[in-house]
């Protein structure tokens, strides 16, 4: 027979019969729709680790056990080494292993059992203080600006104080410090921390306080995050910092003060601004106000002068001044105008006294005389400058016929050569034998010869 046939019997019942698997498959269907993700914690044992990189283990406690098992993309996921005895936290899917039939866990990660304990401690009581608005922005107060003293709430041998106290020296080290010692971990610190935070808020002697200590592991720090720790925070009526460990570590006291730092050093800086930065922001200030100053004395000084014109120029005296002013400004003016009318009639006597002058017959004639003396000037230049321009014109035709003269001919080293007994010019040598007598005209001079030898002429 198959899973799910109905048998009809002789008395008319019928019932539904089902096979391992089905039954294991509806078990596992049933039992992860219900439980979905839970937390348990226990004991380590049965470990095993196959080669394909998955683990199965054992998780017990006094009176149970249950089995678990840890894909191999998960495993690689945990920061510590799993081994039998060890008590862990796992987070894990309630589901059921059908072929054996076996209840089980898909476990997802791993926390060690102690750390985990205390961060679901840490979450609950966050998620409560929180829901009591404990934490709410509507509470926190705002951190003064320059706080006239300091608190630090911390403990007096630990390096928390020496890193607040050298950060607010860098900082501003006018303000003072009154440094409230206590224990900031172990059995009693988070009473003695609340004790403290009250004799603070008591007594009134601060403008600020910083909670503060150094880093350490989740039990370390465990003192701030206990209920009494954060409640005392955010009651204190002084406005408060914490700044607790490193910049990774969160505590429910973080949460509860008005301001949280990230280290014990960072938390002396929110307390008090930076000097230097103070310092340059006075001097800009100051500068700005000497400017302004400066421009208003500048902008006073203008308006002054401009009253004191106002002033004088409404004084009787000044008006008397103007009057005196205009009226010898008028005589003046007066005299030029009787000097320029005496000009103008003195230049225009002048222009009629040259227009009779230029009538008289006397400087007609006079006008005549040295016109016919410039005439005569002009006339003996041309008749000198035709001379010379003539005996130019002979020298130069003396010049040239002396360049075509055969006596300068002869003045350059030349001869003419003529027959002794006719005087014929000889221009070839055979025209003459030898033994033929010759005559030499020279420049100064003749010569007579005698003629040895002849050569016949060059044909080239």
């Amino acid at each position: 027979m198959q899973s799910g046939e109905n048998l009809e019997l002789a008395f008319g019942e019928t019932r539904e019969i089902l096979t391992v698997s089905a039954l294991n498959r509806e078990a596992r269907l049933l039992i992860e729709r219900n439980f979905g993700v839970v937390w348990v914690e226990g004991e380590i044992s049965n470990l095993s680790r196959p080669s394909s990189g998955h683990l199965y283990w054992s998780l017990k406690d006094a009176n149970a056990q249950v089995r678990c098992a840890m894909f191999r993309q998960q495993a690689r996921l945990v920061g510590f080494p799993l081994e039998n005895g060890r008590q862990i936290l796992v987070r894990a899917r309630v589901s059921f292993y059908e072929a054996r039939g076996e209840f089980q866990l898909i476990v997802e990660s791993v926390e060690e059992a102690g750390e985990g304990l205390l961060r679901r401690r840490f979450e609950e009581l966050k998620r409560r203080l929180k829901a009591e608005g404990l934490f709410d922005p509507e509470r926190k107060k705002p951190i003064p600006r320059v706080p006239r003293r300091i608190g630090v709430i911390t403990s007096p041998t630990g390096a928390a104080i020496r890193d607040v106290l050298t950060a607010l020296r860098r900082r501003f080290p006018t303000i003072p410090v009154l440094i409230y010692p206590t224990s900031v971990q172990g059995h009693g610190a988070a009473q003695e921390i609340a004790r403290t935070l009250e004799l603070a808020d008591k007594r009134r002697e601060c403008d600020v306080l910083i909670l503060t200590r150094g880093g350490g592991s989740l039990e370390d720090l465990w003192a701030f995050n206990e209920e009494i720790v954060a409640r005392a925070v955010a009651n204190v009526g002084i406005p408060i910092i914490v700044g607790v460990g490193h910049e990774t570590d969160f505590t429910i006291a973080d949460f509860a003060a008005d301001l949280r730092a990230p280290t014990p050093s960072q938390a002396a800086e929110l307390a008090v601004p930076d000097c230097r930065e103070w310092r340059v922001r006075l001097q800009r200030a100051a500068a700005h106000l000497e400017r302004v100053v400066r421009r208003r004395v500048r902008t006073d000084r203008q308006r002054l002068s401009v009253l004191e014109h106002r002033l004088g120029r409404c004084h009787p005296g000044f008006m008397l001044r103007q009057k005196v002013q205009r009226a010898d400004e008028l005589e003046v003016r007066l005299r030029r105008a009787i000097e320029r009318a005496i000009d103008e009639r003195r230049a225009r006597l002048a222009r009629l006294a040259a227009a009779v002058s230029a009538r008289n017959p006397k400087h007609r004639v006079a006008a005549a005389a040295q016109h016919c003396r410039f005439a005569r000037e002009r006339l003996e230049r041309a008749m000198r400058g035709r001379v010379e321009r003539l005996r130019h014109r002979l020298a130069m035709t003396e010049r040239t016929l002396r360049s075509l003269s055969p006596l300068a001919t002869l003045d350059r080293g030349y001869a003419i050569v003529s027959r002794a007994d006719d005087g014929h010019v000889l221009t070839n040598s055979a025209e003459i034998a030898r033994g033929g007598g010759i005559v030499v005209r020279l420049a100064h001079g003749r010569l007579a010869a005698t003629v040895e030898s002849t050569e016949p002429p060059d044909e080239t």
